[in-house]
């Protein structure tokens, strides 16, 4: 299996980290598999990926680039930079732009496994790649990106919280499927056959993005593991609270409710649903006045669980 092994530097320095190049370049894989694994995926798809196959059509070095680069193997390593915090998306794409030539064609031909195709021996595949992965930032990224962001924001804090309540364990618990934590500071991160990599005083970024996709990246002293955030880009196919609930309570008061089914913190349920912290605090104050949910302090945080007045109505409005 492949596994990390990381010193107690690299993890006493490892952060959260949020990337706007990440959630295109993961915008940008879901448009090249096409498939949406949920409902607000496959709208998402639906609205953008007409425009995207145009794109490509009338372009077929672009369109070679992404087959190529995001091959079944592996990604090309210029195109998924390691994020650095705080960057803007100009100043994140400027860096697969300055890729030199020889060092894309070799990425390409790595993830490719095979030497490249003679059409993609040119000069201009990093700047390529930079424009199409700005299109899609622009076209259909950026628009969203309000809420994307608020959901990403929302994420990272559930995680950091949970980090401060049971270490990284407690934090990287259902990051990405096939990873999990070992103990002894080492990351189980896929099942590969890849020897141990032993990471002493590097930096480590665990980047959310909110496609249900994920990747790992590094570049000299650096190391990031992208992975899908909990709250989901629209609402999934996972059964929502029922519709007689929604009409009582109101859709987001019953959203909250209906996920208080375990405790949760307020964090956590910024994260899963998506809404803003004030709206999530809004619901649960009204939730708590009626008697619906309960909350307990757990070390540091705060978690709210439905009350047996709470079980009564879900059941009731659901009909069991």
């Amino acid at each position: 299996m492949g596994w990390w092994q990381l010193g107690a530097d690299t993890l006493a320095g490892g952060r959260f980290v949020l990337s706007p190049l990440a959630e295109a370049t993961a915008s940008l894989k879901l448009l090249h598999n096409g498939t949406g694994s949920h409902r607000g995926e496959r709208e998402w798809l639906a609205a953008h990926l007409p425009a995207y196959r145009r794109k490509l059509t009338a372009d077929p070095t672009s369109a070679a680039l992404v087959r190529t680069g995001f091959a079944p193997r592996w990604n090309a390593e210029f195109l998924t930079p390691v994020p650095a915090p705080g960057a803007s998306f100009a100043q994140e794409v400027a860096a697969v732009a300055d890729t030199p030539p020889d060092e894309a064609r070799r990425d390409l031909a790595h993830a490719l496994g095979r030497p490249l195709p003679t059409h993609l021996h040119r000069d201009d595949l990093p700047v390529r790649a930079a424009e199409l992965l700005t299109w899609v930032w622009r076209t259909a990224v950026l628009p969203y990106w309000p809420r994307r962001r608020r959901v990403l924001e929302a994420d990272v804090l559930s995680r950091t919280e949970r980090l401060s309540q049971g270490g990284w364990a407690a934090a990287l618990d259902d990051l990405k499927p096939g990873m999990r934590w070992l103990g002894g500071g080492r990351l189980h991160i896929n099942t590969r056959p890849y020897p141990p990599r032993q990471l002493d005083a590097v930096g480590l970024a665990f980047v959310p993005v909110t496609v249900a996709t994920g990747w790992f990246c590094w570049r000299d002293s650096s190391y990031a593991v992208v992975y899908p955030c909990a709250g989901a880009l629209a609402d999934d196919d996972a059964p929502g609270p029922p519709d007689a609930l929604g009409r009582l309570l109101g859709r987001g008061r019953a959203v909250v409710l209906d996920l208080l089914a375990t405790p949760k913190s307020t964090t956590r349920l910024v994260a899963l649903t998506g809404h803003g912290l004030g709206s999530v605090g809004r619901h649960l104050r009204v939730l708590l006045d009626a008697g619906l949910v309960s909350r307990a302090r757990a070390g540091r945080s705060v978690l709210y669980v439905r009350t047996e007045a709470g079980e009564a109505l879900v059941s009731a409005s659901s009909g069991t």
